[in-house]
C-alpha cells in the first residue's frame, strides 16, 4: 500500500507547488474513515482510494483531484457527510466527492434503472467538472485489475458494463490508454477463451516478425532522417480486443488480419507531419483508400493523426500513424492531457469548453438528461453514440457535423437543431435530391429541406442513429399524440357546456383544477380525449350546482329525435373526397395511419363516403362506425360517449379503410382466385379470409378488405358480381 510520503512524493514530481498539508489530511482522513474494512482480496479498503490517486497522479492532475481521488468512497461507504467533507476539504472537493457517489436507498424495479440513474447523476456531475469523469475512470480501472476477486456473476455483470459504458466513454474523452486497459480487462473476464487464443497467437506472431519489425522501424528512421526530419519511430499492436472485435465486425479469420502491426511515427511540429507523409508515399506505393487526415479533420475526441498504409519491406502492408507530440498526448489521454501542468499550472477547467471537442460532446449528451427522457432511454441513448465510429459532414454554409457511422439525413437534421429535424421532409446531398434514410458519408454536404406543420414519423425512432434524434422523435411523436387527445378533449367538454347550458372558459377550468386533480387545463382535455374522465364531471367541477343528468337514448337507432337530439340524423357531420357539407363542428377523422387516437370498429370497419358516428372508449380514445351499424344500439344508454365525427381525406391521398364484405361462391377450383384478382385489379387490398361455410356446392367467403373511399367499395362489388362464380355478395355492418 503505498505510504503517505509516497503519494506526496508523486503529485511533487510534476507540480513542485502541491499543497502538501491538503494531501496528507486527505490521506490521514481517509485511512480513519475507512478504518478496518476490507476489500474482496483480503487488503486494506483504504488502499483502493490510493492506487485510484495513483493513476491519476501518473495523468499529472491538480491537488483537488488527487484528493478527491483519495476520498472518493468516504461519503458512500463510511459515516462522512458531505457537509463535514466541506467543511474540512473545501466545496470544490465536497462537489467533486459528492459527483462520484452513488445514489443510495433507490426504489428501482431494475438494476438497469439504478445502473441508469446513477450513470446519470455522475454525467450531470460531469458537466459541472469533467474531473469528476476522470476519477470515475481511474476508480473503474483499479477495479477492473482487482476484478479476480470478486464473485463470478458480480464479475461478469462489472465486465459488462465496464464494455458497455465506461470504455466506450474513456474513448470519447480520447482517453485511450484507459480504454485499451479497459476494454482487454473486460474481454479476458467475458470471454476468457477467446482472449487467451488471441494472446497466444500474437505471442507467435511477435517471435516470427520480431525482425521484420525492427527492420521496418531502421528503413522508416533512416529514410525520414535523410530529410532532416527528428522523428521517434516505434512499432505498436493491436489489442486483443480490438483484434476480437474486429475479426467479428468482417467476419474474419485470425490470419487474414493484416494491420495486427502498425508503426507511430512522432515528429516535432506539424508542418514535419506532412513532410514524413510525402518521403513515405515517394518511398514506398500507399494503398489506396487507407489516407485519412485527422489532423485538419479532428475526431470528436479530439484525436489528431494522419493514418496511411503503404506496401512497405518485404512486400508487407505497413500502417502509419503519424503526429506530433502534443497530439500523441491527446490521443493516449485525452481530455486529461488539456488539465497537463504547463509552466507550473493547470488548464482550468472551465476553458475545456473551448480547448476539447471531447467535452462539446459531453455537455450535448448531458443536455439530453433535460429533455424528460427516463434514465433508462437516457443510458440507452448514451450506449448507442458511444460504440459507433464516426463520419463527418458538413452543412451548406461549411459547418462541420460529427455523426455516428450509419447515421442519416435524419440524425443530421437533429444535430443542427431539433426544430430543423423535426420539420425535416427531403434531403440534398451533394447537391442531389436524396431520401431521408441515406447513409452519409464522410465528406458529404447535406442540405435539409423542411415544411412548417410537419411532425416526424414516430418510425423514424427505430431508423436513426443518435440518441439526440431517438429523444427528439420520441418527444414529438408524445406531444402530437397529447396535443391530439387535447384536441379531441376541448370538443368533448365544449359540447357538454353547451349542452349544460354554460360556457367554457380556461380561466374557470384551471381554478377547478385541484377538485379535477390534474396539473394543468391541457391535462384535463387530454384525460378525457382519452376517456380516462367523464365531460360532465368537468362541468361539476367547473360548476359545482350544475347536476348531472345521464339520459337514456331511445331503444331505436332512428326516431322523431334522432342522434344528438337531431332529426333524423340529417346533421351528422360527414365529409366524402372532394364534397362539403356541414360539418364545421365535427372532429376531423383522417384514418388509421398516423398517431391519431382513433380506430375503427371491428367486424365491419367504416369508409370516406359512410355516414360516421364516433363512440369515445376510455383509455382508447374514439371508434368509428357507419351509421347503420347494429353494434351502436349497445351504447344507446350512453349519450355522453356519442360524438361528432367527419371525414378529412383527400381524394389524391391514397389512403386505405377497412370493410368487410361476404361473398358467395361456386365451389370450383380458382374461384377465390379470381375474387382474390378483381379485388387486386380493382386497386383493392385483402387483409384476411374466412370460410364460413363449406357445402358441395357453394362457399361462403367473408373477406376483410380496404379500399379508398364508398365509391372504390361499390366499384369492387360491381366487378365481383359480374364474375360467373360469384352468386352472390353484400356488405357486412359489424
Amino acid at each position: 500500500m503505498m505510504r503517505q510520503y509516497e503519494l506526496v512524493d508523486r503529485v511533487r514530481k510534476y507540480n513542485p507547488q502541491a499543497n502538501e498539508d491538503l494531501l496528507n489530511r486527505a490521506y490521514v482522513y481517509a485511512m480513519k474513515a475507512h478504518g478496518s474494512q476490507k476489500r474482496a482480496s483480503g487488503d486494506p479498503y483504504f488502499s483502493h482510494p490510493l492506487e485510484v490517486a495513483a493513476i491519476l497522479t501518473s495523468l499529472r492532475l491538480d491537488d483537488a483531484t488527487i484528493v478527491a481521488a483519495v476520498l472518493h468512497d468516504t461519503i458512500e461507504d463510511t459515516a462522512s457527510t458531505r457537509e463535514e467533507i466541506d467543511q474540512i476539504f473545501g466545496e470544490e472537493i465536497g462537489r467533486l466527492v459528492d459527483g462520484l457517489t452513488k445514489l443510495k436507498k433507490l426504489d428501482l424495479v431494475s438494476k438497469q434503472a439504478e445502473q441508469a440513474e446513477n450513470f446519470r447523476k455522475m454525467l450531470l456531475a460531469v458537466a459541472v467538472d469533467v474531473r469528476v469523469l476522470l476519477v470515475k475512470l481511474a476508480d473503474r480501472l483499479h477495479n477492473m485489475r482487482t476484478l479476480q476477486y470478486v464473485p463470478p456473476e458480480k464479475r461478469q455483470r462489472i465486465a459488462q458494463e465496464t464494455l458497455d459504458i465506461y470504455a466506450p466513454l474513456a474513448g470519447r474523452m480520447g482517453m485511450q490508454a484507459i480504454r485499451d486497459e479497459l476494454e482487454n480487462l473486460s474481454f479476458r473476464t467475458l470471454m476468457p477463451d477467446a482472449f487467451k487464443m488471441i494472446e497466444e497467437r500474437l505471442t507467435e506472431l511477435r517471435k516470427a516478425n520480431g525482425k521484420l519489425i525492427a527492420r521496418i522501424e531502421k528503413e522508416l528512421s533512416d529514410a525520414l532522417s535523410a530529410r532532416d526530419i527528428k522523428t521517434d519511430v516505434k512499432g505498436r499492436e493491436k489489442t486483443p480486443y480490438s483484434i476480437w472485435r474486429k475479426m467479428e465486425r468482417k467476419s474474419i479469420g485470425f490470419e487474414q488480419l493484416s494491420d495486427i502491426f502498425g508503426f507511430r511515427v512522432v515528429v516535432p511540429t506539424l508542418e514535419d507531419c506532412y513532410r514524413v507523409i510525402g518521403v513515405v508515399h515517394t518511398k514506398w506505393p500507399n494503398v489506396p483508400g487507407r489516407f485519412k487526415d485527422y489532423i485538419s479533420t479532428p475526431k470528436q475526441n479530439d484525436y489528431r493523426s494522419i493514418h496511411t498504409t503503404v506496401v512497405g519491406p518485404g512486400r508487407q502492408r505497413v500502417e502509419l500513424q503519424v503526429r506530433t507530440r502534443d497530439m500523441n498526448e491527446v490521443a493516449d489521454n485525452g481530455i486529461a492531457a488539456h488539465a497537463l501542468y504547463k509552466d507550473g499550472r493547470t488548464v482550468d477547467v472551465g476553458q475545456l469548453s473551448s480547448e476539447s471537442r471531447a467535452y462539446e460532446w459531453l455537455r450535448r449528451t448531458v443536455d439530453a438528461l433535460n429533455q424528460g427522457d427516463t434514465p433508462e432511454d437516457f443510458l440507452e441513448h448514451t450506449k448507442l453514440e458511444l460504440f459507433h465510429d464516426q463520419v463527418f459532414c458538413f452543412t451548406p454554409k461549411g459547418r462541420l457535423i460529427a455523426l455516428p457511422r450509419g447515421a442519416t439525413p435524419i440524425d443530421f437534421a437533429y444535430a443542427v437543431h431539433t426544430d430543423v429535424g423535426n420539420h425535416a421532409v427531403g434531403a440534398r446531398i451533394n447537391g442531389h435530391i436524396a431520401p431521408l434514410l441515406s447513409e452519409l458519408q464522410n465528406g458529404d454536404e447535406v442540405q435539409i429541406v423542411t415544411a412548417e406543420g410537419q411532425v416526424p414519423p414516430a418510425a423514424w425512432e427505430s431508423l436513426v442513429m443518435t440518441g439526440k434524434a431517438r429523444a427528439a422523435i420520441r418527444r414529438a411523436t408524445r406531444d402530437a399524440v397529447r396535443e391530439q387527445y387535447s384536441g379531441l378533449g376541448r370538443q368533448i367538454v365544449a359540447r357538454a357546456f353547451e349542452r349544460a347550458g354554460k360556457t367554457l372558459s380556461d380561466d374557470r377550468l384551471k381554478a377547478a383544477l385541484p377538485r379535477l386533480a390534474r396539473q394543468s387545463v391541457e391535462e384535463v382535455l387530454a384525460a378525457v380525449g382519452r376517456g380516462e374522465m367523464y365531460s360532465g364531471d368537468v362541468v361539476k367541477a367547473v360548476y359545482p350546482e350544475f347536476v348531472v343528468e345521464r339520459a337514456k337514448m331511445p331503444g331505436q337507432m332512428k326516431t322523431a329525435d334522432g342522434w344528438f337530439g337531431r332529426d333524423a340524423a340529417s346533421n351528422v357531420a360527414f365529409k366524402v373526397p372532394g364534397a362539403g357539407g356541414e360539418a364545421a363542428g365535427a372532429i376531423p377523422i383522417r384514418g388509421l395511419r398516423g398517431d391519431l387516437p382513433v380506430s375503427f370498429a371491428p367486424n365491419g370497419g367504416a369508409v370516406p363516403g359512410d355516414r360516421i358516428v364516433g363512440i369515445l372508449t376510455p383509455g382508447e380514445g374514439v371508434t368509428i362506425y357507419p351509421i347503420q351499424s347494429p353494434a351502436l344500439t349497445q351504447f344507446d344508454d350512453q349519450p355522453e360517449r356519442w360524438l361528432d365525427v367527419r371525414w378529412d381525406v383527400e381524394a389524391a391521398s391514397g389512403s386505405l379503410f377497412p370493410v368487410r364484405i361476404s361473398v358467395s361462391v361456386i365451389n370450383e377450383p380458382g374461384a377465390l382466385g379470381i375474387v382474390a384478382t378483381v379485388i387486386g385489379e380493382t386497386g383493392g387490398n385483402i387483409d384476411h379470409v374466412t370460410i364460413t361455410n363449406r357445402s358441395d356446392d357453394v362457399r361462403e367467403l367473408v373477406l376483410d378488405i380496404e379500399v379508398r373511399d364508398l365509391k372504390h367499395l361499390t366499384a369492387v362489388i360491381s366487378q365481383l358480381k359480374a364474375q360467373k362464380v360469384v352468386s352472390r355478395i353484400e356488405r357486412v355492418n359489424g
